[in-house]
């Protein structure tokens, strides 16, 4: 399943500890979830979820477009280390 996630965010540390922050309120640890009973990753999933696990963006004339602050990270929400690979698709107009 998928324990990972990608997002656009600015890259400010007030932001980013507001973030992480968020996620865990919205879904803590240890809440009671089923899945729990299994590998002690509920949490990691459900904000998987509620992340996604893709973003799309225009290119154009070769660039990637973006706004000014925006940047583009992988979260990694497991609660064990794993080896990720990122896969990039460019799609044509």
């Amino acid at each position: 399943g998928a324990t990972g996630a990608i997002v656009t965010i600015e890259h400010e540390s007030g932001l980013l500890e507001d973030f992480k922050r968020a996620l865990m309120e919205l879904i803590p640890k240890g809440a009671g979830y089923l899945h729990d009973r299994i590998d002690d990753n509920a949490h990691s999933h459900l904000r998987a979820t509620l992340l996604g696990a893709s973003e799309c963006f225009p290119v154009i004339d070769g660039r990637l477009i973006r706004g000014t602050w925006q940047q583009i990270f992988f979260v990694e929400l497991d609660v064990r280390p794993r080896h990720r690979r990122v896969v990039v698709q460019v799609v044509g107009e």
